[in-house]
Formats: structure tokens, C-alpha cells, sequence
């Protein structure tokens, strides 16, 4: 079948609600949702899932596009990685609903920067990522614990849930000498619970 615009629209469509579905056999119904849209960039939502005594937010949108080599002259519309962002923290404590539209700036990134998103990569937003958090950047971490890889039809990439770490700035720092591996060593070392919205930063002397 030829690449024409109409099948990269199509194939653009059809992948969103199957990610959808994932989510929703893997977290539950989501309770709350929101839309954000930044200039250039195709419209992004968070959906919040309560379970237990954490929530999640997960992003919607972001694998409706490949991600595409930074330092390749033309993006591929078809083939590339995809994924899609989930972070997870103990509700109650901060105001983590205002996390929506930090998650919303890195779910665009890759559309925005250029960049591809993986596991050990670190995105930072510049900001605390709700009032008054000690973190302003992330830890990519591993995919498939919580949600599993959705598959796509060839020849689409399967899309990934990539969790998120909140890192303080000194956990930032540390990572960016020692590596993404080490700092979660030492996070598993000291029982750092990483949903904790308002944890301080691991020992790293």
C-alpha cells in the first residue's frame, strides 16, 4: 500500500484508542481527564486513575506519532518508537492534579525537541511538577511492570508505557554522572518509596 497522507491520518487515529483500551484493562476506568494543546504539536490528554492509595496519570496522544532520530533530515510517519508516559504517586499529600500539564510539555517533547524518549533517559520541565514538589524532572524508567507493550499492526512499532521517577535535582545531578542504573540502585538500597510526593532526596554520598 502506498504512504499517502490519508493512511499516515489513519493509522495516526487507530492507534489512539487502542491505547485507550490498554490503559483502561490495565488501570481501570479513569475518574478524571484533560486536554492540553501546545502550538504545533496534536492534541494531548492525561487521563487520572485511582487505585488503592496511589494514583495514576498516564498520558494519551503521545504514540499517535513515532519519535523520530533527532539527527535524521526527514521524521518517518509510520515507523519509530512509541510510547506513552504514566506517573504514579500516593494522593492526598500535595496537589499532584496540577502534574497534568508538566506530563502534557514531556508527552510532547518528542514532537516539540525532536527527542526520543526511553528507559534511562531524563526529562526535566523546569519547574517544580506540582506546588511545591522537590522534583522538577523525571526518570525514565523500564516499561511492561504496570502496563504491558500494545502491539500494532506492520509496520507500526508496538507502543511502550514508560514509568516515571520523580528525582530531586540532586538525584538529577547524581544521575548524570554516575547513570539512571546506579541512582535506582541507590533508591532500592535505602527503601526510597518513589511515590512519595513529598519524599527528600536519597543519601548519595
Amino acid at each position: 500500500m502506498p504512504r499517502t497522507d490519508e493512511f499516515y491520518a489513519r493509522r495516526m487515529l487507530d492507534v489512539l484508542p487502542l491505547v485507550e483500551a490498554r490503559l483502561r484493562s490495565a488501570l481501570g476506568e479513569p475518574d478524571a481527564r484533560a486536554a492540553v494543546t501546545f502550538l504545533g504539536t496534536d492534541r494531548l490528554e492525561v487521563l487520572r486513575f485511582h487505585e488503592g492509595d496511589v494514583v495514576r496519570y498516564a498520558t494519551l496522544g503521545m504514540s499517535a506519532q513515532p519519535m523520530s532520530d533527532p539527527t535524521a533530515m526527514l521524521a518517518d510517519p509510520v515507523e519509530g518508537p512509541r510510547a506513552e508516559l504514566v506517573l504514579s504517586v500516593r494522593p492526598g499529600v500535595s496537589d499532584t492534579d496540577k502534574v497534568l500539564r508538566p506530563l502534557a510539555v514531556l508527552a510532547a517533547s518528542p514532537q516539540v525537541e525532536g527527542v526520543i524518549v526511553a528507559p534511562g533517559s531524563s526529562l526535566d520541565v523546569g519547574e517544580p511538577l506540582w506546588p511545591g514538589a522537590p522534583f522538577t524532572s523525571v526518570l525514565v524508567a523500564e516499561p511492561g511492570g504496570l502496563v504491558e507493550d500494545l502491539a500494532l499492526d506492520e509496520p507500526l512499532d508496538p507502543v511502550r508505557f514508560l514509568p516515571l521517577l520523580p528525582m530531586t535535582p540532586n538525584e538529577a545531578a547524581w544521575k548524570r554522572v554516575h547513570g539512571a542504573q546506579a541512582l535506582q540502585e541507590r533508591w532500592l538500597t535505602n527503601g526510597t518509596d518513589l511515590r512519595d510526593p513529598s519524599r527528600r532526596s536519597v543519601p548519595l554520598d
